[in-house]
Protein backbone atom coordinates (compact mmCIF):
# COMPACT_ATOMS: atom_id res chain seq x y z
CA UNK A 1 0.00 0.00 0.00
CA UNK A 2 1.00 3.69 -0.52
CA UNK A 3 0.91 6.76 1.65
CA UNK A 4 -1.84 7.94 -0.48
CA UNK A 5 -3.96 4.52 0.22
CA UNK A 6 -3.46 5.40 3.99
CA UNK A 7 -4.18 9.19 3.54
CA UNK A 8 -7.32 8.19 1.78
CA UNK A 9 -8.28 5.19 4.90
CA UNK A 10 -7.16 8.14 7.41
CA UNK A 11 -9.90 10.52 5.87
CA UNK A 12 -12.24 7.84 5.61
CA UNK A 13 -12.27 7.17 9.36
CA UNK A 14 -12.34 10.72 10.21
CA UNK A 15 -15.50 11.18 8.25
CA UNK A 16 -16.95 8.19 9.94
CA UNK A 17 -16.16 9.24 12.82
CA UNK A 18 -17.57 13.05 12.54
CA UNK A 19 -20.64 11.14 11.36
CA UNK A 20 -20.86 8.99 14.28
CA UNK A 21 -20.57 12.25 16.40
CA UNK A 22 -22.97 13.67 14.51
CA UNK A 23 -25.43 11.18 14.97
CA UNK A 24 -24.68 10.47 18.96
CA UNK A 25 -25.46 14.34 19.61
CA UNK A 26 -28.63 14.62 17.24
CA UNK A 27 -31.46 13.26 19.45
CA UNK A 28 -33.52 12.35 15.64
CA UNK A 29 -30.71 10.50 14.40
CA UNK A 30 -29.77 8.59 17.19
CA UNK A 31 -32.83 7.17 17.93
CA UNK A 32 -32.52 5.26 14.93
CA UNK A 33 -30.60 1.85 15.97
CA UNK A 34 -29.67 1.05 12.44
CA UNK A 35 -28.20 4.04 11.61
CA UNK A 36 -25.74 4.01 14.69
CA UNK A 37 -25.20 0.24 14.15
CA UNK A 38 -24.53 1.05 10.37
CA UNK A 39 -22.59 3.34 10.82
CA UNK A 40 -19.96 2.46 14.40
CA UNK A 41 -19.42 -0.92 12.27
CA UNK A 42 -17.82 1.14 9.22
CA UNK A 43 -16.39 3.19 11.79
CA UNK A 44 -14.89 0.17 13.05
CA UNK A 45 -13.99 -1.36 9.71
CA UNK A 46 -11.98 1.84 8.71
CA UNK A 47 -10.10 2.15 11.93
CA UNK A 48 -9.34 -1.79 11.78
CA UNK A 49 -7.81 -1.03 8.09
CA UNK A 50 -6.21 1.57 9.43
CA UNK A 51 -4.25 -0.87 12.07
CA UNK A 52 -3.47 -3.53 9.93
CA UNK A 53 -2.35 -1.03 7.25
CA UNK A 54 0.15 0.89 9.85
CA UNK A 55 1.26 -2.76 10.53
CA UNK A 56 2.45 -3.63 7.35
CA UNK A 57 3.67 -0.24 6.83
CA UNK A 58 6.01 -0.52 10.28
CA UNK A 59 6.87 -4.40 9.26
CA UNK A 60 8.21 -3.43 5.13
CA UNK A 61 9.58 -1.17 7.10
CA UNK A 62 11.62 -2.70 9.54
CA UNK A 63 12.29 -5.57 6.77
CA UNK A 64 14.12 -2.68 4.16
CA UNK A 65 16.03 -1.89 7.69
CA UNK A 66 17.46 -5.52 8.31
CA UNK A 67 18.43 -5.62 4.28
CA UNK A 68 20.12 -2.50 4.43
CA UNK A 69 21.91 -3.26 7.63
CA UNK A 70 22.89 -6.31 6.43
CA UNK A 71 24.41 -5.22 2.91
CA UNK A 72 26.22 -2.18 5.13
CA UNK A 73 27.63 -5.41 7.35
CA UNK A 74 28.70 -7.34 4.13
CA UNK A 75 30.59 -4.33 2.48
CA UNK A 76 32.26 -4.11 5.49
CA UNK A 77 33.33 -7.54 6.02
CA UNK A 78 34.30 -7.50 2.11
CA UNK A 79 36.17 -4.38 2.88
CA UNK A 80 37.87 -5.26 6.21
CA UNK A 81 38.71 -9.19 5.38
CA UNK A 82 39.61 -11.35 2.83
CA UNK A 83 37.21 -13.72 1.93
CA UNK A 84 38.65 -15.56 -1.02
CA UNK A 85 39.49 -18.74 0.80
CA UNK A 86 38.30 -22.06 -0.42
CA UNK A 87 37.30 -24.81 1.14
CA UNK A 88 38.77 -27.19 -1.25
CA UNK A 89 42.07 -25.91 -0.28
CA UNK A 90 42.01 -27.07 3.07
CA UNK A 91 40.38 -30.69 2.03
CA UNK A 92 43.64 -30.79 -0.99
CA UNK A 93 46.24 -29.59 1.96
CA UNK A 94 44.96 -32.45 3.95
CA UNK A 95 45.01 -35.26 0.95
CA UNK A 96 48.85 -33.87 0.68
CA UNK A 97 49.95 -34.25 4.42
CA UNK A 98 49.04 -37.82 3.91
CA UNK A 99 50.76 -38.53 1.10
CA UNK A 100 53.21 -36.87 2.92
CA UNK A 101 53.33 -39.27 5.63
CA UNK A 102 52.99 -42.03 3.50
CA UNK A 103 56.11 -41.28 1.73
CA UNK A 104 57.78 -40.12 4.68
CA UNK A 105 56.85 -43.42 6.64
CA UNK A 106 57.74 -46.02 3.67
CA UNK A 107 60.51 -44.69 2.48
CA UNK A 108 62.54 -43.41 6.34
CA UNK A 109 61.29 -46.11 8.47
CA UNK A 110 59.01 -48.68 7.44
CA UNK A 111 59.34 -50.76 10.42
CA UNK A 112 57.83 -48.02 12.82
CA UNK A 113 54.18 -47.10 12.68
CA UNK A 114 54.73 -43.90 15.16
CA UNK A 115 58.08 -42.08 14.68
CA UNK A 116 60.29 -41.39 11.92
CA UNK A 117 63.57 -42.48 12.83
CA UNK A 118 66.13 -39.25 11.73
CA UNK A 119 69.28 -40.70 12.12
CA UNK A 120 71.27 -39.66 9.49
CA UNK A 121 71.93 -36.17 7.68
CA UNK A 122 70.47 -37.86 4.10
CA UNK A 123 67.36 -38.78 6.22
CA UNK A 124 67.13 -35.15 7.65
CA UNK A 125 67.54 -33.88 3.86
CA UNK A 126 64.87 -35.95 2.85
CA UNK A 127 62.46 -34.48 5.66
CA UNK A 128 63.61 -30.70 5.13
CA UNK A 129 62.78 -31.69 1.21
CA UNK A 130 59.68 -33.22 1.50
CA UNK A 131 58.66 -30.75 4.42
CA UNK A 132 59.54 -27.82 1.80
CA UNK A 133 57.86 -29.63 -1.05
CA UNK A 134 54.78 -30.35 0.64
CA UNK A 135 54.77 -26.66 1.90
CA UNK A 136 55.09 -24.94 -1.53
CA UNK A 137 52.00 -27.26 -3.45
CA UNK A 138 49.55 -26.46 -0.32
CA UNK A 139 50.63 -22.62 -1.16
CA UNK A 140 50.48 -23.08 -4.77
CA UNK A 141 46.87 -24.68 -4.48
CA UNK A 142 45.86 -22.48 -1.45
CA UNK A 143 46.29 -19.37 -4.17
CA UNK A 144 44.60 -20.91 -7.52
CA UNK A 145 41.76 -21.77 -5.54
CA UNK A 146 41.98 -18.59 -3.73
CA UNK A 147 41.88 -16.82 -7.20
CA UNK A 148 39.13 -18.77 -9.11
CA UNK A 149 36.60 -18.25 -5.49
CA UNK A 150 37.50 -14.54 -6.51
CA UNK A 151 37.05 -14.50 -9.71
CA UNK A 152 33.24 -16.38 -9.79
CA UNK A 153 32.47 -13.62 -6.94
CA UNK A 154 33.48 -11.10 -9.25
CA UNK A 155 36.33 -9.75 -6.89
CA UNK A 156 40.36 -9.31 -8.05
CA UNK A 157 42.86 -11.27 -5.90
CA UNK A 158 45.37 -8.24 -4.97
CA UNK A 159 47.84 -7.43 -2.36
CA UNK A 160 45.80 -4.93 -0.97
CA UNK A 161 46.77 -3.94 3.07
CA UNK A 162 43.91 -6.63 4.12
CA UNK A 163 46.17 -9.19 2.35
CA UNK A 164 48.94 -7.97 3.86
CA UNK A 165 47.76 -8.23 7.14
CA UNK A 166 46.34 -11.59 6.78
CA UNK A 167 49.90 -12.21 5.45
CA UNK A 168 51.63 -11.02 8.56
CA UNK A 169 49.60 -12.68 11.12
CA UNK A 170 49.42 -15.62 9.59
CA UNK A 171 53.30 -15.93 8.59
CA UNK A 172 55.25 -14.79 11.59
CA UNK A 173 54.26 -17.39 14.26
CA UNK A 174 54.67 -20.19 10.84
CA UNK A 175 58.20 -19.06 10.28
CA UNK A 176 58.79 -18.68 13.82
CA UNK A 177 57.76 -22.44 14.42
CA UNK A 178 59.95 -23.30 11.06
CA UNK A 179 62.65 -21.81 12.13
CA UNK A 180 62.55 -23.39 15.89
CA UNK A 181 61.81 -27.11 14.12
CA UNK A 182 64.73 -26.31 12.01
CA UNK A 183 66.86 -26.11 14.86
CA UNK A 184 65.92 -28.89 16.62
CA UNK A 185 66.48 -30.94 14.11
CA UNK A 186 69.80 -29.87 13.52
CA UNK A 187 70.62 -30.59 17.17
CA UNK A 188 68.90 -34.24 17.06
CA UNK A 189 66.13 -33.03 19.43
CA UNK A 190 63.35 -35.27 17.07
CA UNK A 191 60.93 -35.37 20.11
CA UNK A 192 59.15 -32.43 19.86
CA UNK A 193 59.19 -31.84 16.55
CA UNK A 194 55.61 -32.41 15.47
CA UNK A 195 54.15 -31.07 18.37
CA UNK A 196 55.96 -27.55 18.17
CA UNK A 197 54.46 -28.11 14.44
CA UNK A 198 50.71 -28.12 15.53
CA UNK A 199 50.92 -25.58 18.41
CA UNK A 200 52.60 -22.46 16.21
CA UNK A 201 50.58 -23.85 13.26
CA UNK A 202 47.45 -22.93 15.13
CA UNK A 203 48.83 -20.34 16.59
CA UNK A 204 49.01 -18.71 13.27
CA UNK A 205 45.42 -20.07 11.86
CA UNK A 206 43.97 -18.12 15.24
CA UNK A 207 46.29 -14.84 14.66
CA UNK A 208 45.45 -14.91 11.01
CA UNK A 209 41.40 -15.62 11.29
CA UNK A 210 41.21 -12.08 12.48
CA UNK A 211 41.72 -10.92 8.74
CA UNK A 212 39.29 -13.78 7.09
CA UNK A 213 36.77 -15.94 7.94
CA UNK A 214 36.07 -15.93 11.77
CA UNK A 215 35.32 -19.70 12.31
CA UNK A 216 38.62 -20.79 11.12
CA UNK A 217 40.80 -19.93 14.47
CA UNK A 218 38.38 -23.17 15.66
CA UNK A 219 40.95 -25.33 13.26
CA UNK A 220 43.45 -23.42 14.70
CA UNK A 221 42.14 -24.01 18.46
CA UNK A 222 41.85 -28.16 17.26
CA UNK A 223 45.31 -28.11 16.14
CA UNK A 224 46.69 -26.36 18.91
CA UNK A 225 45.61 -28.61 21.19
CA UNK A 226 46.10 -31.62 19.42
CA UNK A 227 50.08 -30.19 19.84
CA UNK A 228 49.78 -29.58 23.31
CA UNK A 229 48.53 -33.20 23.74
CA UNK A 230 51.57 -34.47 20.70
CA UNK A 231 53.99 -33.01 23.78
CA UNK A 232 53.00 -34.98 26.45
CA UNK A 233 52.26 -38.31 24.01
CA UNK A 234 56.50 -39.67 22.75
CA UNK A 235 56.60 -41.53 20.21
CA UNK A 236 53.55 -40.86 18.27
CA UNK A 237 54.68 -37.67 16.50
CA UNK A 238 54.05 -39.28 12.77
CA UNK A 239 50.21 -39.91 14.18
CA UNK A 240 49.62 -36.61 15.68
CA UNK A 241 51.00 -34.95 12.46
CA UNK A 242 48.87 -36.50 10.06
CA UNK A 243 45.80 -36.32 12.14
CA UNK A 244 46.30 -32.76 12.65
CA UNK A 245 47.51 -31.35 9.09
CA UNK A 246 45.70 -33.93 7.13
CA UNK A 247 42.65 -35.11 9.07
CA UNK A 248 42.03 -31.94 10.59
CA UNK A 249 42.31 -30.14 7.15
CA UNK A 250 39.85 -32.22 5.30
CA UNK A 251 36.99 -32.32 8.16
CA UNK A 252 37.11 -28.34 8.05
CA UNK A 253 37.75 -28.21 4.24
CA UNK A 254 34.72 -30.38 3.71
CA UNK A 255 32.51 -27.73 6.70
CA UNK A 256 34.07 -25.01 4.72
CA UNK A 257 33.09 -25.77 1.34
CA UNK A 258 29.53 -26.86 2.70
CA UNK A 259 28.62 -23.65 4.49
CA UNK A 260 30.32 -21.47 2.16
CA UNK A 261 31.54 -22.33 -1.45
CA UNK A 262 28.46 -24.64 -2.32
CA UNK A 263 26.18 -22.11 -2.13
CA UNK A 264 27.57 -19.05 -3.81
Amino acid sequence: MTSKDCSGISEQSFYFAKRFYTIHTSPVLFSDKKIRKNLFLQFFYATLQNKVLYYYRNKMENKEVISTLSEIKNLMEKSSKFLSLSGLSAIFVGIYAFIGAYIAYYILDPTKITTLNINTPYRLQIIVILALILLTISLITAFYLSWIKAKKNGLRLRLDSISIRLLINFFVPLLAGGILCFSLLLQQHYGLTSSIMLIFYGIALINGSKYTYSNTRYLGYAELILGLIDSFVPGYGLLFWVAGFGLFHIIYGVFFYLKYDRRK
